[in-house]
């Protein structure tokens, strides 16, 4: 029976993740970025300004600063999908599929730009009368009832794509790779350590989003400095290599030769689904914590959003891409996921030092996530249901962790990748009709920049 589950979630991952989705995202994303005249990149310095806090208000509607918004959603994105979401990308369609991360990442700030202003734009109220954002609200706020059907669709989807699944897989096989269990304990010992992951990621999400905002703040600059300071000394000690790493990602890029055997599309596809997985620009999950920012102007929060796909995969995912393959230990890698960074690490690194430190950083990336992707689910239940009924969904979270732990990777990437794709046709469909709004909104707002008028 589970076996069957598996096979027929593995076909729809397979057949959802065609061309018309790759159009979708894509196409979509790079519509999105050519029809905003490139207006928003030209205010990089300004999002940064936001981001420091130059124009909060205490007044301001919403429960999140800019910058607690920006590390919610950050911690959400990077995490496992930047460490070992990477390395699948890598296991599955070789160095080229970096190559069509960096794509949909570009066209992915574009998306982040108009989703989160969006959902700024059309937030809606639970019955408690906290503020909530999202593609849901987006739809029937922005769209009107008549296309309630469409929130409804994605509110479902987002109660599988917000599950833990992934991270508390990955988390769990780290851990049991790093302490070398024997292969007849994995069982138990993933569910132990699972438990234990369920209990902490309780403690917060229990809490509520303030909380959760709180301890992302904190964990968010902290885990990226580590890591990028491990990365950047794995590429010093391997400096001579980089520059053909780089002639690598882009040669193969347009062959695909390295792993699928020419199969261009196969490669293009790869590469999107991972940075999807990554940045999750399109997908719907951003604009739900974006959409609780303490704020009056959409546009500066659509700004804020933007940085994300930046910090997330231009900067820490190239990174990780960088050293993995510079290592070298990714031709013929016979596991997959964390455990081939994990090699790659323990290869360039001293003493094993590599197993140390990407541990400390699973970890506090994994976490950082955890906490962030139950708002999301319970997002989705409150709006399906009510605030109160949404509230069990961090239940059926913790419950889930301890259920992924154990399971196969190669099921939870595909339940993964489903969930999400189904979640992007609602999000980047609205998006697409309601973009003149945003770009009505975005001028008027820059002119007034211009003006100093805030």
């Amino acid at each position: 029976m589970l076996s069957t589950i598996q096979d027929l979630v593995a076909e729809f991952s397979s057949w959802i993740w065609g061309i018309p989705l790759l159009i979708l995202l894509i196409g979509g994303g790079l519509y999105l970025f050519i029809y905003s005249g490139l207006v928003p990149f030209r205010y990089m310095g300004h999002a940064v300004a936001i981001l420091r806090g130059k124009y909060d208000k205490v007044d301001s509607p919403g429960e999140l600063s800019h910058y607690e918004a920006l590390s919610s959603a950050i911690a959400a994105t990077v995490g496992m999908g930047n460490i070992s979401g990477v390395a699948i990308a890598i296991a599955m369609g070789g160095p080229g599929a970096i190559f069509w991360m960096w794509v949909s990442a570009f066209v992915g700030m574009a998306t982040k730009f108009f989703t989160c202003t969006l959902a700024v734009m059309y937030r809606g109220k639970d019955e408690e009368g906290n503020v909530k954002g999202g593609p849901m609200y987006v739809i029937t706020e922005g769209l009107g009832k008549k296309w309630k059907p469409l929130a409804v669709f994605f509110s479902l989807a987002g109660l599988f794509g917000t599950l833990p699944a992934f991270q508390a897989n990955q988390l769990t096989q780290t851990l049991v790779d790093v302490f070398q269990v024997n292969e007849s304990n994995h069982l138990t010992a993933k569910l132990l350590l699972g438990l234990t992951i369920a209990l902490i990621t309780a403690l917060v999400i229990f809490g509520g989003i303030k909380r959760i905002g709180s301890v992302a703040g904190k964990l968010v600059p902290l885990m990226v400095v580590v890591y990028l300071i491990t990365v950047i000394t794995i590429l010093i000690l391997k400096f001579d290599e980089v520059p053909a790493i780089i002639t690598l990602i882009f040669s193969d890029a347009f062959s695909g030769k390295s792993v699928l055997g020419g199969a261009l599309g196969a490669l293009i596809i790869t590469g999107v689904k991972r940075a999807a997985f990554s940045n999750e620009a399109g997908l719907g999950t951003a604009p739900m914590m974006h959409g609780t920012a303490k704020t009056k102007e959409p546009i500066r929060e659509g700004l804020v959003a933007m940085l994300g796909p930046a910090i997330d995969t231009l900067l820490v995912c190239t990174l990780t891409a960088l050293a993995i393959l510079a290592s070298g230990v990714w031709k013929g890698f016979e596991g997959d996921g964390i455990s081939l960074t994990l090699a790659a690490f323990n290869e360039v690194l001293p003493y094993n030092s590599g197993s140390v430190i990407l541990t400390i950083c699973v970890l506090i990336f994994a976490f950082s996530t955890l906490f962030t992707y139950s708002f999301y689910g319970y997002s989705c239940l409150s709006y399906l249901t009510n605030a109160k009924t949404g509230k069990y969904y961090n239940h059926i979270y913790v419950v889930a962790i301890v259920i992924a732990s154990v399971i196969k990777l190669d099921f939870v990437i595909n339940l993964m990748d489903s969930a999400y794709a189904l979640m992007a046709i609602p999000t980047v469909l609205s998006t697409l009709i309601l973009a003149p709004k945003v770009k009505k909104a975005a001028k008027f707002y820059f002119e007034k920049l211009k003006r100093d008028e805030f």
